[in-house]
């Protein structure tokens, strides 16, 4: 007997230092979803020896992007916490749902407040072992293209954690996300 796919894809995007990881496992709690975290990947591959280009990009998107779509398709929610600064990795999120029968929702957080911005990066210590501090020029510097599909923007600025992922759950209960798979 065939079991429809009642899972989502929702991949939190976002410069570092908008929230994507506080609201990302408010979010999954709430959806009963698995959080994939590029940065624990990320810090995963550091502690066994991978350096340099073996841990950054395709390879950690790659990786989260497999894990994602095995979830999806076993019926599980997924919340992808994920920078996902160019379109090539915003495409290919499209494309692990498309291929899992499950619906995408895009989500940028973004922080309007500059100095608000820099104070969380330049204050914020890494829950992960061995994962370097960015700096708020490593953030700045950070190649970032627009956007080009459909999403929604939470401002974090003067949101605190919780109501921005009640805007995230809204959204995902309307009817501007695709609901052909569930």
């Amino acid at each position: 007997m065939a079991r429809q796919n009642r899972s989502v894809l929702v991949v939190l995007a976002g410069l570092p230092g908008t929230g994507k990881t506080t609201v990302a496992r408010l979010v999954a709690a709430e959806l009963r979803a698995a959080h994939i975290r590029i940065d624990s990947i990320d810090a995963a591959l550091l502690r066994a020896g991978a350096a340099g280009g073996a841990r950054h990009g395709i390879g950690v998107y790659g990786a989260a992007q497999a894990v994602a779509e095995d979830t999806l398709r076993a019926g599980t929610p997924v919340v992808a916490d994920a920078v996902s600064a160019i379109q090539v990795a915003r495409d290919a999120w499209s494309n692990v749902a498309a291929r899992a029968g499950a619906p995408v929702c895009f989500v940028e957080l973004v922080c309007s407040d500059p100095a608000e911005h820099r104070r969380r990066v330049e204050g914020r210590a890494s829950d992960l072992e061995g994962l370097p501090r960015l700096s708020w020029a490593d953030v700045e510097a950070r190649a970032y293209d627009p956007w080009q599909d459909g999403r929604l923007v939470v401002d974090t600025a003067s949101a605190d954690a919780s109501a921005c992922a009640s805007q995230v759950l809204e959204y995902l209960g309307s009817d501007r996300v695709g609901r052909t798979a569930i």
